[in-house]
């Protein structure tokens, strides 16, 4: 199933978290918070400006962001968990 984001909103992928300290200590999955990286999956048209002609992303696909804790919102998607969110939420783009 193909999804594509309307207007300004932007489908991304949560990036795996470490699955264990810098001292070797193995975290359970009940005591990991969510992380708040992703790779960005699909991208909206853009947002409407008020004269009505249509503003691009900042974002474009493929890039690493990070975004707040509770941005989003959850979606399964060919057996995939990804958010939708609007770019607002983004806080930055990885460029490392």
């Amino acid at each position: 199933m193909d999804v594509k984001p309307l207007h300004d909103r932007v489908m991304v992928k949560r990036m795996d978290e470490e699955e264990k300290t810098a001292g070797g200590i193995i975290i359970p999955d009940t005591a990991k918070e969510k992380p708040m990286e992703g790779k960005v999956i699909a991208v909206g048209s853009g947002a409407r400006a008020e004269n009505g002609t249509i503003q691009p992303l900042d974002v474009k696909k493929g890039d690493r962001i990070l975004f707040g804790k509770w941005s989003g919102t959850e979606v399964t998607v060919d057996g995939d968990e990804l958010l939708i969110m609007k770019e607002s939420d983004i806080m930055g783009i990885i460029t490392k």
